[in-house]
């Protein structure tokens, strides 16, 4: 819609979406005047470390265990002392917000208090914010545990934060049970994370098939395993309330499983090539029903904005198209599909299309204002002398032309966050 309006009611809903010229003199001289900036679903991201977010850029092409031993586990080690989340969290959530993003499904660190911090900062700052302890046994960061108490204490930890705010803030803010990955949870721990999820009604995330030395250990630690998927299927892991990042390397049984049994994927292009593992073959993940969003993966990706990890699909995507795959005559992913994956796509993961990811009535208002004169080639330019009716070529200049500044505005439910502008 060119020019239209978008009526909030009271609660934070979306009363009416109309042309603008629809609107009554009362209701012009009472609506905030956001012409001529962009009004966009806001955007979801399905994958983000929150403790990482300080590393961004750092550890470029390293392999991916070498990446968490050098840079990963050290920083999210600093998050023992809550006082470091509680400091740096509300600038986290701010950062989010200026980049666009109203919705984050992310991990903390092993710490219940440094992740309890999050989950404060989040309600105060108004950000809709699914979070998760990370859950390791079989390799940790903390070395103030004894080993064979680790298990019953992330377990017990999890459970005391899931009931703290799963649902919290009427239903802004969720719980994610969060084994980090195969290779440091033991075949119990992966088990029990996953029934405690389905006792919770929570969702539960890790990783799969990121790298190829990864999946190579994943076989070694689990030998009875037919593949890296199957660990987690055999632990009861895979489902709708699933979200799995990275799945690159998938075989075509790992592929037609996560398709059967409904569980989701969070793709991070940018994340996926500043490390080097590789391209997910996207269209064929879509082509086999499976449900996927966009994650940045900060700090595995270099930058919170969805805009600039729609930007790497797309050129990963065109590259794997033309030179991999070899199937030029495919049509590429428009614009207007990338910006679907990463609203529309990230909230049909989460199990939350029918209160976000679109500025339809009955939806929450859960917006992003964008100025896409930021955007202008030109400096100086308001972009008023170019043709940008057409969707898909004001969606495509926002995702390839993509600023810091462009974002202006971020509300969830209708209430402005702090961050943007």
């Amino acid at each position: 819609m060119a020019d239209g309006i978008v009526e909030v009611d009271a609660a934070g809903g979306i009363a009416s979406v109309r042309p603008a010229d629809e609107a009554s003199p009362a209701e012009r001289a009472a609506a905030v005047d956001l012409r001529p900036w962009v009004v966009l679903p806001g955007l979801i991201d399905l994958h983000a470390h929150l403790p990482q977010v300080p590393n961004a850029g750092l550890g470029y092409a390293l392999p991916l265990l070498d990446w968490l031993d050098r840079l990963t586990f050290p920083i999210e080690r600093s998050w023992a002392d809550p006082a470091v989340a509680e400091r740096l969290a509300p600038a986290i959530f701010r950062a989010f917000a200026a980049a666009g993003t109203t919705t984050v499904l992310a991990y903390g660190v092993v710490y219940e208090a440094a992740t309890d911090a999050a989950f404060r900062a989040a309600e105060a700052h108004g950000i809709r914010a699914i979070l998760g302890k990370v859950m390791m046994d079989r390799l940790t960061y903390d070395a103030t545990i004894e080993p064979s108490a680790i298990l019953a204490r992330t377990l017990a930890e999890s459970r005391r934060l899931a009931e703290r705010w799963h649902g919290a803030a009427d239903g802004r803010l969720g719980y994610a049970v969060t084994p980090r990955f195969a290779l440091s949870c033991t075949a119990e721990l992966l088990a029990e994370s996953a029934a405690l999820a389905r006792q919770l009604g929570c969702w539960w995330q890790s990783h799969v098939s990121e790298d190829r030395a990864e999946i190579d250990e994943v076989a070694r630690l689990f030998p009875d395993a037919r593949d890296y998927l199957d660990v987690y299927d055999r632990a009861g892991g895979l489902g709708p309330r699933s979200v799995l990042a990275h799945a690159i390397h998938l075989s075509p049984r790992e592929q037609a499983r996560i398709a059967e049994t409904g569980t989701r994927l969070a793709h991070c292009p940018t994340s996926n090539l500043f490390i080097g593992a590789g391209v997910m073959p996207l269209a064929e993940r879509l082509a086999a029903g499976i449900t996927v969003g966009l994650g940045s993966d900060v700090s595995g990706g270099a930058e919170l904005s969805l805009f600039g990890v729609m930007r790497t699909g797309a050129y990963a995507q065109q590259a794997r198209r033309v030179l991999i795959d070899g199937s030029q005559a495919d049509a590429p992913f428009s614009p207007l599909e990338w910006l679907r994956l990463g609203t529309l796509g990230g909230a049909r993961a989460l199990g939350l299309e029918d209160r976000i990811g679109s500025i339809e009535p009955g939806k929450e208002a859960d917006l992003i204002a964008v100025d896409r004169g930021a955007t202008a080639p030109l400096v100086g330019s308001t972009d008023d002398d170019v043709d940008l009716s057409d969707a898909d070529q004001l969606i495509s200049r926002l995702i390839f032309r993509a600023t810091d500044s462009m974002v202006r505005g971020a509300w969830v439910r209708g209430r402005r966050l702090e961050g943007p502008g």
